[in-house]
């Protein structure tokens, strides 16, 4: 076998590893919430929320497309003939999901709700830096950067004020039987989340397979690009891969996380946790549709609980936990970027080029 059809291959491999991560550390993100009142059994949420996952991942390519092409310019080893330049490009690849991969299994350790997508990116970055190929830095601010402070800041004044607004609603309603009501709307919440991170996530994994295949010079065999618009496209197979990984994923579980969203942050209610997830789920279909922007659901749903949880009083909320969160998502870019430009010094030493 070619060296080169070794590495795309392996590359694609631990892509799809990513993807697999992806969905055991982003699990809580859309079931957290309604296990932790009890809407939900555990396997029945993770199982609805493996088979959203799948249906999500091929709704769309907006954001596969962004991580493909807004992140780095890898087009000096895809339009290369020489099979040295090729090896590079997957090298930068190979190193970014390497990167991501090892900071997504340290904060799962830690129990820490990180951003998986923003691990990606930093890791695109990352080596991108480390082999002196060209970062898009408009195209990071204007899809990575701006996102990655409206979302979270979005999602929680929208909680808080939907929150609110249904509290003055429901003063002068039963408690239980509303919580009851409540805990039965939760399942087409958890389900629109849960769609919402297979939307988002799963196609930040198809559009790093494709890097892959246009750094390994197969672009045109794999049909990655429209003959007529010129516009980037993902093949069936791909988006398949990406989908059946990231579902395989999030029905392992991802326990220690799901305890930090569901537990550990507040003691939510049914009605919160049906608004948190409800607002999550539009902020990250608005980011998809509308921005084409990978934005976290981990950032999202977060902010949304926190949002939601003010409203009960402001102490309720535990924001010593929730500092350490934010502090995870604000060291998510430059430790998957070292990890990934260490890595891919590492590896263009040690593999042939």
């Amino acid at each position: 076998m070619d060296f080169n059809v070794f590495l795309v291959v392996v590359v694609i491999a631990i892509a799809l590893l990513f993807d697999y991560t992806n969905g055991f550390h982003d699990a809580a993100n859309a079931i957290a919430t309604s296990v932790s009142t009890r809407a939900l059994t555990p396997r029945i949420a993770l199982l609805m929320a493996a088979v959203m996952n799948v249906i999500g991942a091929l709704l769309g390519t907006e954001v596969a497309k962004t991580i493909g092409e807004g992140i780095i310019n890898i087009e000096q080893y895809s339009m290369a003939d020489d099979v040295s330049v090729q090896r590079v490009g997957l090298i930068i690849v190979l190193s970014a999901l390497v990167g991501a991969v090892t900071w997504n299994y340290i904060t799962w350790w830690f129990g820490m709700p990180s951003s998986s997508s923003h691990a990606l990116i930093g890791g695109l970055v990352g080596a991108g830096l480390a082999s002196a190929t060209q970062v898009q830095w408009w195209g990071i601010m204007q899809h990575v950067i701006i996102p990655m402070f409206l979302s979270p800041v979005i999602g929680f004044a929208l909680a808080f004020l939907i929150m609110k607004l249904i509290m003055m609603a429901m003063v002068n309603m039963p408690y239980h039987r509303t919580m009851k009501r409540f805990r039965y709307a939760q399942t087409v919440s958890a389900a629109a989340m849960a769609l919402g991170h297979g939307l988002q996530d799963a196609q930040k994994t198809m559009g790093v397979i494709v890097m892959a295949l246009l750094a390994g010079g197969y672009g045109e065999t794999h049909n990655i690009f429209d003959p007529v618009t010129g516009d980037m496209t993902i093949p069936l197979w791909v988006k398949l891969a990406a989908a059946g990984a990231i579902s395989l994923g999030t029905y392992s579980g991802g326990w220690r996380i799901m305890k930090t969203l569901g537990r550990k942050i507040i003691d939510l209610d049914p009605a919160r946790g049906f608004v948190a997830e409800s607002v999550s789920a539009g902020v990250l279909y608005i980011a998809a549709f509308g921005m084409h922007a990978p934005i976290s659901t981990t950032q999202t749903i977060t902010a949304a609980i926190l949002g939601a949880g003010a409203t009960k009083r402001w102490s309720a909320v535990r924001w010593n936990v929730a500092g350490n969160i934010v502090i995870a998502w604000f060291l998510t870019l430059p430790m998957a970027a070292g990890v990934a430009s260490l890595i891919f010094f590492i590896f263009h030493a040690i593999i042939p080029v």
